[in-house]
């Protein structure tokens, strides 16, 4: 649903109840800009930001250190691990 930014201050409450259900576009100078969602749907959001930053983290620093991540995978394969309960370094 997309409506004016004038809709949206003269019906918040309505707009507010229909946001729960699907987002609302609010348009100001013919251009969407905010999106009312519900807080289940935002929570999903953020939950999904904070994963895909995860993974983006975690790619950068197995870029960053894969010479010393594999070095340590092949050590470990030849000399086995010190202690009983470690795993060598995951291969994702």
């Amino acid at each position: 649903m997309r409506i004016t930014a004038t809709e949206g201050k003269n019906r918040f409450g309505y707009y507010l109840g229909h946001a729960e259900r699907e987002p609302v576009e609010v348009l100001k100078n013919g251009r969407v800009a905010a999106v009312l969602v519900s807080a289940a749907r935002y929570a999903e959001l953020q939950a999904l930001e904070r994963t895909t930053s995860l993974d983006a983290k975690r790619r950068a620093f197995r870029s960053q250190y894969k010479h010393w991540i594999d070095e340590q995978n092949r050590h470990n394969e030849a000399n086995g691990l010190w202690c009983e309960g470690l795993v060598a370094w995951p291969q994702d």
